[in-house]
C-alpha cells in the first residue's frame, strides 16, 4: 500500500522542552492509524505536526521531516493553507461555528472558493449524508448548529472537515466527551471514513484503538515505542513495556 504521510527522525520543542523524539512512522493510505500512550507523552503534539497546527504557538521548534504524497511539508515556502486544506482536523470539544448547520458547512466552502449554490448545497447534503447526520437534520438545516447534542455537533464538525474534500483526517480524542451511543456513532462512522480518506486518531480509550484502527503506535514520554498491526499491538506486541501498559500495569 502507499505511504500518504511519512515522519522522519521528528523531534519537536516546546521553548527548549522536547515533546517528541527522534520518531519515525509511516501511515499508509485508507488506513486508521491509533496514537495511544498515557497524558503528556507527545501524542497530540505529533498529531498537530502533521498539518503545522504547532505553527502558530510561539517559542516552538521542529527538527526532522514529515512528507505528504513524498513531498516535505516543512520546506521552504510550503502552502500551509493548502495543507490544512488536505488534512483536515477534528478536536476533542466540538466546535460548530454559532451559525446555522447549513451555513457550518457552507462557510468553509466559500472560503476555499466554492460560491455556486447548487455545488454548497449538494456539498452540504453529500457531507452530511457521510457522517450519518442527515436524516436527523434535513428538516433544520436553518437552524443553529447549538442546538444540535454533542455527539450530533462532533459529527457537524466532521461533516464540516469533510465537505472540502481532504486527504487526510487528523482526530483527537473525537469522542472523550461523548456517551457510549454517540461514540459508537462516531465509530462507526471511522470505519465508512477510510473508505476515502486516511486517518489518524489519537485516543485515550484503547478499546476504541483496538476497535477502529487497522495500525496502533504507542507512545511513552515522547517517544514511538511501538508501532504495529493494531491485532499484534494488542494481543501479541513486541516490547514488554507496550503490553504492560496496555494490561494496566502503568499509565
Amino acid at each position: 500500500m502507499k505511504a500518504k504521510v511519512v515522519v522522519n527522525d521528528l523531534n519537536f520543542y516546546y521553548s527548549k522542552t522536547p515533546a517528541v523524539k527522534d520518531v519515525n512512522l509511516s501511515v499508509e493510505e485508507n488506513t486508521v492509524l491509533a496514537f495511544i500512550g498515557p497524558s503528556g507523552c507527545g501524542k497530540s503534539t505529533l498529531l498537530r505536526c502533521i498539518n503545522r497546527m504547532n505553527d502558530i504557538i510561539p517559542g516552538t521548534k521542529v527538527e526532522g521531516n514529515i512528507t505528504l504524497d513524498g513531498e516535505s511539508i516543512y520546506k521552504p515556502g510550503y502552502d500551509i493553507t493548502g495543507l490544512r486544506r488536505r488534512v483536515g482536523m477534528v478536536f476533542q470539544k466540538s466546535n460548530p461555528f454559532p451559525k446555522t448547520i447549513y451555513e457550518n458547512i457552507a462557510y468553509g466552502l466559500r472560503i476555499n472558493g466554492i460560491t455556486r449554490r447548487y455545488e454548497i448545497d449538494h456539498a452540504v447534503e453529500s457531507s452530511l449524508k457521510a457522517t450519518a447526520l442527515w436524516n436527523e437534520v434535513k428538516d433544520r438545516l436553518h437552524n443553529s448548529a447549538m442546538n444540535l447534542s454533542g455527539g450530533q455537533q462532533q459529527r457537524l464538525c466532521i461533516a464540516r472537515t469533510i465537505a472540502i474534500q481532504p486527504e487526510v483526517i487528523l482526530m483527537d480524542e473525537p469522542a472523550s466527551a461523548l456517551d457510549p451511543i454517540a461514540t459508537q456513532k462516531i465509530e462507526e462512522l471511522i470505519h465508512e471514513l477510510k473508505r476515502n480518506y486516511t486517518i489518524i486518531i489519537v485516543t485515550h480509550n484503547m478499546q476504541q484503538a483496538a476497535r477502529v484502527s487497522d495500525y496502533t503506535a504507542f507512545f511513552y514520554l515522547g517517544q514511538l515505542v511501538e508501532v504495529n498491526k493494531t491485532e499484534k499491538i494488542f494481543t501479541k506486541p513486541d516490547l514488554e513495556m507496550t503490553e504492560n501498559y496496555i494490561t494496566g500495569k502503568f499509565g
